[in-house]
């Protein structure tokens, strides 16, 4: 495979990975839905359908001259080999390819639909012409020059891969090689050792590496769909180990990843262990209270803890670490423009039945929302090309997936649905009413610019739920690189801004922009509440709880 080809899919995954949400409403009956009411579309408005026909014959007439202006957008990477722009032949079967794509998005966009069935029009016309792109063809001029290469090997190796997807990925093209890396051994290895175990949760603390560490520890709270080890995916992306370095006593739970047994496990199952764990964490380090970090639904947990705790008037938690986390779950993008009640009760019956949601079902619906980015390139890479799928830890990592009890999948449907948390008292866990406003500790929200799955705009409005000091922060990137941010990328950025203006968009006018990456801010503003120093601990543990199995734990492997 070449490197850029290769860096290419890595960075598409990079931007694309942890696209878990278990409230994406997208049924192949909603979709089947659409598709008729486009049709119908052509038979109601048969003028309308008419010009754009003759508009489409007239540009047709000009890519024929060789007089079209068409060209892909800058920032599609499909069309970069050179064939598609300097051979006139592939040029004009490119330009008619977009030719026929634009007309039909123009065709729905200026029909008589309402704005929801015109955005869903939209949809799944990009769907099928995505599908038809001339790159997803064997005439892919990438695809020639590798067959001729390789003397036809390409293309035996092409109905391998395929072969090997249609019997075991469920005849989606492979993301990843999945043998290439092993928990433990490639990926997760910082030293550690689980020192306390439940039913839900297994807690590992890792051995310190500085001389002295903060007297208050750092507990970290995964979401419940991933895997632990996107905090500990390799040294030079450890968030772990960056903690570590900077002085942090360390602490990550990882979850159990639940059977049909595990049906009934709901939100307050959750929060109820992770009560143990806090507790488990402040014998340990003899700190009274601790701080804490949440990604995507592990920080949805992490609020409703401290709502809990607000409460019953305990102080255990000193700050809060927000990653990609929306409370607030007005949502205006793609993702939700399926969801309505009908979906939303489908999902929940369909999860009850089953006892679980399947990590690897989400992972495919959040695939056909981006086809091009998680699906076609693979599609071109994998069988066109004839190439292995990429090694790459982050795909590896995202696609190792959990699955959800079928209770906090409907705990999170109903969250969606109410939005509790920005109303006081919406929402009860452990027996106790919710009201942010009454949680005081101080918080840390970060977001990403170019993130799809939580969107900033999203992040900021839940930011502002909170009753003490919070400090929101914006990087420049999707998702996981939000998350996985190690200093020294010279493409790095980030904003910050000490107001917190209702609009976000006049948080974003008026902040600062900085250089490299917003680990090393969020070093600063940990360490302010990380308590004095003190001499590192010689082992893990205490009497109570002895260090048993070495990380990553035992949880991390069940399948």
């Amino acid at each position: 495979m070449s490197s850029r080809n290769n860096d290419d899919l890595q960075q598409q995954a990079s931007e694309h990975t942890l696209g878990l949400n278990p409230v994406v409403g997208l049924r192949r009956k909603d979709l089947l839905t659409t598709a008729r009411m486009v049709l119908r579309q052509a038979l109601k408005q048969p003028f309308h359908s008419a010009k754009h026909v003759a508009s489409l014959g007239v540009e047709l007439k000009n890519v024929l001259l060789g007089k079209s202006a068409l060209q892909p957008a800058p920032e599609d990477r499909r069309f970069n080999d050179p064939a598609w722009s300097q051979n006139p032949v592939y040029r004009r079967y490119l330009q008619s390819y977009l030719a026929w794509r634009k007309e039909l998005h123009d065709w729905i966009g200026d029909s008589n639909l309402s704005p929801q069935e015109i955005s869903r029009g939209h949809f799944v016309i990009n769907l099928m012409t995505e599908a038809m792109s001339p790159t997803n063809t064997a005439a892919n001029p990438a695809a020639i020059k590798r067959f001729f290469e390789t003397g036809g090997k390409s293309i035996l190796d092409g109905l391998s891969h395929l072969a090997k997807d249609l019997v075991h990925n469920g005849g989606m093209p492979s993301q990843v090689n999945m043998d290439a890396f092993e928990v433990g051994k490639s990926l997760g290895t910082s030293e550690g050792s689980v020192v306390f175990r439940n039913d839900v949760l297994e807690l590992i603390q890792y051995k310190p590496i500085t001389e002295q560490v903060h007297e208050r520890p750092l507990l970290v709270v995964p979401p419940q769909i991933n895997k632990f080890y996107v905090f500990d995916l390799s040294p030079e992306k450890s968030l772990a180990r960056f903690c570590l370095r900077s002085n942090v006593q360390t602490f990550i739970i990882s979850w159990r990843n639940p059977t049909k047994a595990q049906r009934e496990w709901g939100l307050s199952t959750y929060i109820d262990a992770l009560k143990e764990a806090v507790d488990v964490v402040t014998a340990i380090t003899g700190s009274k209270d601790i701080n804490m970090l949440g990604a995507c639904s592990g920080g949805i947990t992490c609020t409703a803890l401290l709502g809990h705790y607000a409460a019953l008037g305990d102080q255990k938690v000193n700050a809060l670490t927000l990653l990609v986390s929306v409370l607030d779950t007005t949502l205006d993008t793609d993702v939700a423009l399926f969801v309505d009640e009908q979906t939303l009760e489908s999902a929940k019956r369909h999860s009850y039945q089953a006892g679980v949601l399947e990590g690897s079902d989400m992972a495919k619906v959040f695939a056909w929302m981006r086809p091009n980015d998680l699906i076609w390139n693979y599609w071109v890479n994998n069988y066109l090309l004839g190439n292995e799928p990429p090694v790459f830890d982050i795909l590896f990592w995202n696609n190792d997936t959990t699955r959800l009890p079928a209770a906090f999948h409907g705990d999170l449907i109903e969250m969606f649905k109410n939005n509790p948390l920005i109303r006081p008292n919406a929402l009860e866990v452990c027996g106790t009413p919710i009201d942010l406003k009454q949680v005081t500790s101080d918080v840390f929200c970060l977001a990403g610019t170019n993130d799809h799955i939580t969107p900033w705009g999203s992040c900021y409005k839940s930011a502002r739920l909170f009753g003490g000091k919070t400090e929101f922060v914006l990087s420049s990137s999707g998702h996981i690189q939000s998350i996985l941010n190690p200093p020294g990328n010279p493409k790095a950025r980030y904003m910050t801004n000490s107001e917190m203006p209702v609009d976000p968009k006049a948080w974003q006018e008026n902040g600062t922009k900085h250089t490299d990456s917003w680990w090393l801010h969020w070093q600063g503003w940990l360490s302010e509440r990380s308590g004095k120093m003190k001499k590192s601990p010689t082992s893990l543990g205490n009497k109570t709880f002895a260090p048993a199995e070495a990380s990553p734990g035992t949880y991390v492997h069940e399948r």
